[in-house]
C-alpha cells in the first residue's frame, strides 16, 4: 500500500445495517472485520483486506485475509482501526458498529476516542445518529438534534457555537449530561473541545457525510 495514495478507511462490521452516508469512492480502502464481509455482501460492495477471528462467521475461501486468534485484547474492529492508523489513514469510517449488544457499541465509542487521541478523525454509524469523538476541534452541519458529552472527567474551556444553545469557555461533566439535546438552526456548528475528550453525535438521515470538515 502506497501511503501517498491513501484517502479514506471505512471498516464494516457485524452490528446493525444502517442508511450509508459515506459511501467508498475510488482511492478508498475497505475493511470488513469478520461477520462484516455479510454487510458489504448486501451493498455488493467487495473489500480491500478481511480481518477477523471468524468466531462468529465463516471464514472466506478467497481475498486478502488477516486471520486472529480468538483470544486477544483487541476486538476486529479495533485491529482493523490500528492498522488504518499504521498505514497513515486520518480518516476512518466505520458501519456495523452498533445495535445487537450494547457492550459492543460503547468499545466502538472508545474506539472513536483512541483514533482522536492519534490525531486522527473516526466517524460511527447508527440508524439515526452519526458520532465523533475529539481532543480538539469540529466542525460539522447537523440536520436536527445534536449532543456533546464528555468521555472522562471534566472538561473545561469548552466552546459550542452555531447551535440553538451556545457555550463559551463552559464546563461539560462526564457526570452531568449538559449538553444532550442541542439543535441545529441552519447553519454549520463547531464545538472545541479545551482539555477534554468530547463525544459529538447529531441525528442524520443520509445527508450529512460529506460536507464533514475535519479539524
Amino acid at each position: 500500500m502506497n501511503s501517498v495514495d491513501l484517502h479514506r478507511a471505512f471498516i464494516f462490521g457485524a452490528g446493525e445495517t444502517v442508511p450509508m452516508r459515506a459511501t467508498p469512492a475510488s482511492g478508498d480502502f475497505v475493511i470488513a472485520a469478520d461477520g462484516g464481509m455479510r454487510y458489504l455482501d448486501d451493498l455488493g460492495i467487495k473489500p480491500d483486506l478481511i480481518i477477523g477471528d471468524f468466531d462468529s462467521s465463516e471464514e472466506p475461501d478467497s481475498g486478502e485475509i488477516i486471520k486472529l486468534p480468538v483470544e486477544k485484547d483487541d476486538t476486529d474492529s479495533v485491529f482493523a482501526v490500528r492498522y488504518c492508523l499504521e498505514y497513515g489513514f486520518r480518516e476512518i469510517h466505520i458501519y456495523g458498529g452498533t445495535g445487537g449488544r450494547f457492550d459492543h457499541t460503547i468499545a466502538n465509542i472508545q474506539t472513536l476516542s483512541y483514533i482522536a487521541e492519534h490525531q486522527a478523525q473516526g466517524f460511527l454509524y447508527s440508524p439515526e445518529m452519526v458520532m465523533t469523538v475529539i481532543c480538539d476541534e469540529f466542525t460539522f452541519e447537523p440536520t436536527g438534534i445534536f449532543s456533546v458529552f464528555s468521555l472522562g472527567g471534566t472538561a473545561h474551556g469548552v466552546s459550542i457555537s452555531g447551535g440553538f444553545y451556545e457555550m463559551t469557555d463552559g464546563e461539560i461533566s462526564s457526570s452531568f449530561p449538559i449538553g444532550v439535546s442541542n439543535h441545529s438552526v441552519g447553519k454549520p456548528v463547531t464545538v472545541r473541545a479545551g482539555d477534554g475528550t468530547l463525544l459529538v453525535m447529531w441525528a442524520d438521515h443520509g445527508k450529512a457525510s460529506e460536507k464533514f470538515i475535519a479539524y
